[in-house]
């Protein structure tokens, strides 16, 4: 019977069975131990740990949460301009149901220059119909259609193609700023 089985056994409080063990360590051969551990695998912790500092500095893991994309978990490059059609990763500015700083994956549609319009409830991004906005959120909340006109410097329109996606259709949303780019996106599944 080891140790900690025989003191559960009897009945010692939690306290007591923390005493007893640290009463039970060798401080001069956990160091041994250590350092042993250390120079057979002290190199293969310094390159894992490069690797997590150069993944870090350079990629992201972005998690759809919706159904408004077809991929779940995306790798984000970190800086990489996307370009029209590309799924862009962007930092949520703020408001409605999301807290500011949550990351939002879309398709680049609008880039500074693009002219947007609204004919009806769809909008139209350099020629290209987009989707339409819908007047009432799920939760039956009121939508305030995005902004129109010409995309400035610095601005972009994102969508992406699902009727429930909350992105530059909509006021909430509005056009994205350079800012807030954290990079592209790409489906990983």
């Amino acid at each position: 019977m080891s140790p900690i089985t025989r003191t559960l056994r009897f009945g010692l409080e939690p306290r007591a069975l923390l005493a007893a063990t640290w009463a039970r360590f060798d401080a001069a051969r956990f160091r041994i131990r250590t350092a042993t551990h250390l120079r057979r695998w002290g190199l293969a912790y310094a390159a894992a740990l490069a690797g997590a500092l150069w993944f870090h500095n350079h990629y992201a893991l972005g998690l759809n949460a919706t159904h408004s994309l077809p991929g779940t978990l995306y790798l984000i490059e970190r800086g990489a301009p996307p370009q029209r059609g590309e799924h862009v990763a962007f930092r949520w500015a703020g408001g409605g149901p999301y807290p500011a700083g949550v990351t939002f994956i879309k398709v680049l549609a609008g880039q500074p220059g693009d002219t947007v319009t609204r004919e009806d409830a769809t909008f139209v991004v350099a020629g290209t119909a987009v989707g339409q906005a819908k007047p009432t959120s799920r939760r039956g909340e009121p939508l305030e259609p995005g902004p129109t006109g010409t995309l400035p410097e610095g601005r972009y329109f994102v969508f992406a193609p699902h009727p429930d996606s909350l992105d530059s259709r909509y006021a909430l949303t509005g056009w994205i700023a350079r800012e807030q780019i954290i990079g592209r996106a790409r489906a990983i599944f």
